[in-house]
């Protein structure tokens, strides 16, 4: 068999065993909540068959979530090469599970952030029918958006379908403006906030480090830093956000708590990562190697916190649905039992496993190229961000925030390509006329300088490009000009995919409006099948 056609053959054959895994899952939840509606609460068998369909609904989402919004926290770990796709896989896998289930909450809220009013609605079938519609919407979308490898806000997903069924039930005036006005307004400010932070850091990282003569001199004194720096957001982020439902923590106490915790470690890391910067080489990827543990930890942090967060989006509204059918009640707050948060662990570790891998690859590597530096000032932007942004009170979504920061990094490094390739343009122009060794030599002197030699080195060749400028023919400037905008139009293409882009971009604007959609269509069937 051709090797093409062997590869063909076992990614199909791959791919049937994932749906069939995937197939199998939501059958054995279906068959669970079977058990439980007939045995457990004693409910008639028209609300048993409701409560499996949207048991098994709710776990197809919490696959959908795992499979999507798991590259926020992986990807640029894998694309820096700090872990494999397989290790992450694992890692996430483990502590999207353990953040579920320990840190989840014995008190989900089924209605996002206050987006339609329940007391609308007082029919608790109705409101069920509600709850359904909006979970299969926000995951069928979701898992149009992972096959297409666009990376979307989980939350925006069910937050749009809950408006799109609550309009269909109970019309316009059901739905919550002022809450929807601030998610789109979040759409433009999350990314740019996060893009504009992570570019700061990776800025004064290179600034404090890559732009040395000296780097792994400056790397002992400046990475015990920026780890510290780590420590304190991670520990600040997971007392606010990871194990808020376990332990209530105020703002500034987990500032605090923080910069302790940043201190002492510190403290300990500061003579060992000195002595092991020093052993390595005097270069980029010796300074990135002190990155590698790091970033691993925090990319474990940020899938225990994704899953004590993010999990309530799957299994919310499945709790409403489940209290609603047996209390014959309708409830704005919603007790979720042991099972039902066992389910949005499983459903997200199994997604993750299943069909993480693209949207993994997608955010470490098809945007823009990643090392462990970049890696971490898109961790570190994110974690700020997000910090910030729940202070403010502003509703964003982590996966705005972490492409953003991706996005970010990757203009940032436009921006020095060209400048740096501007610089060059002046060192060749002030070297017309000599050989090709003195040009080279002198570019590696200047690659090698300090910041402030550069400086002088550029202005001594144009000094020297200054005496020439009178004999330039007006076309042969114009030339220049000509080869110097091809230069910079190339060197972006090479460094952030426009296509990838606009293909994210375009599947952020969508979500809310298209899941609304799809949700109304789905609400009027499935009333039209029930009722």
């Amino acid at each position: 068999m051709p090797k093409k056609a062997r590869s063909r053959f076992i990614s199909k054959h791959q791919e049937a065993l994932q749906l069939g895994a995937a197939v199998l899952f939501l059958i054995l939840v279906g068959v669970y909540a079977s058990l439980t509606g007939a045995s457990t609460i004693g409910l008639a068998s028209s609300a048993v068959w409701l409560l499996i369909v949207a048991a098994s609904v709710g776990a197809y989402m919490a696959m959908n979530i795992g499979a999507n919004d798991v590259a926020n926290n992986m990807g640029p770990a894998v694309g820096s090469g700090a872990m494999t796709m397989g290790w992450a896989i694992v890692v996430a896998a483990v502590f999207e599970a353990l953040g579920a289930i320990v840190a989840g909450g014995e008190v989900v809220g089924t209605i996002k952030g206050g987006i339609i009013d329940p007391a609308g609605i007082n029919d608790p079938a109705l409101f069920a029918w509600v709850m359904f519609s909006a979970l299969l919407a926000g995951a069928l979308w979701l898992n149009l958006a992972t096959a297409v490898g666009a990376p979307v806000s989980t939350t925006h997903s069910i937050i749009g379908a809950v408006m799109g069924a609550g309009i269909a039930a109970g019309g316009w005036g059901l739905v919550n403006w002022d809450t929807i006005g601030a998610i789109v307004i979040s759409w433009i400010i999350s990314p740019l906030m996060g893009g504009a932070m992570a570019a700061a850091f990776l800025y004064l990282i290179k600034r404090s480090v890559t732009y040395r003569s000296d780097k792994t001199d400056a790397a002992s004194r400046v990475v015990p830093v920026l780890i510290a720096l780590m420590v304190w957001a991670y520990t600040t982020y997971m007392l606010l956000k990871g194990v808020s439902q376990l332990v209530k923590v105020g703002f500034f106490t987990a500032l605090v708590i923080g910069a302790v915790v940043a201190a002492v470690v510190w403290w300990f890391i500061r003579k060992p990562i000195g002595r092991m910067a020093m052993r390595q080489d005097n270069s980029k990827d010796g300074v990135n190697r002190l990155f590698t543990w790091p970033l691993i930890c925090s990319a474990a942090l940020l899938s225990f916190a994704h899953g004590a967060n993010d999990v309530a989006n799957a299994i919310g509204p499945l709790a409403a649905i489940y209290e609603a059918v047996k209390t014959g009640a309708i409830a704005t707050k919603a007790g979720t039992p042991l099972w039902i948060m066992v389910l949005g662990a499983l459903g997200l570790a199994i997604g993750l496993a299943l069909y993480g891998a693209r949207l993994i690859r997608t955010v470490g590597k098809e945007i823009t190229e990643l090392d462990n530096m970049r890696a971490y000032s898109i961790a570190m932007a994110a974690t700020l961000t997000v910090i910030v942004a729940s202070q403010l009170g502003m509703p964003v979504s982590t996966t705005h925030i972490t492409i953003g920061a991706v996005f970010g990094v990757g203009f940032l490094r436009e921006l020095l390509k060209v400048n740096y390739a501007k610089m060059e343009a002046v060192v060749f122009a002030g070297h017309q006329g000599a050989d090709r060794a003195e040009v080279e030599a002198y570019l590696q002197r200047f690659e090698a300088a300090e910041v402030q030699e550069k400086k002088r080195m550029l202005d001594e060749m144009k000094r020297r490009t200054k005496q020439r400028q009178a004999t330039e023919t007006a076309e042969g400037a114009l030339l220049a000009k000509k080869e110097q905008r091809a230069m910079k139009k190339a060197i972006k293409k090479e460094i952030v995919k426009r296509s990838a882009v606009m293909r994210i971009v375009a599947a952020w604007i969508v979500t809310v409006p298209a899941t609304a959609v799809l949700a109304a269509i789905l609400f009027y069937i499935v009333r039209a099948v029930l009722s």
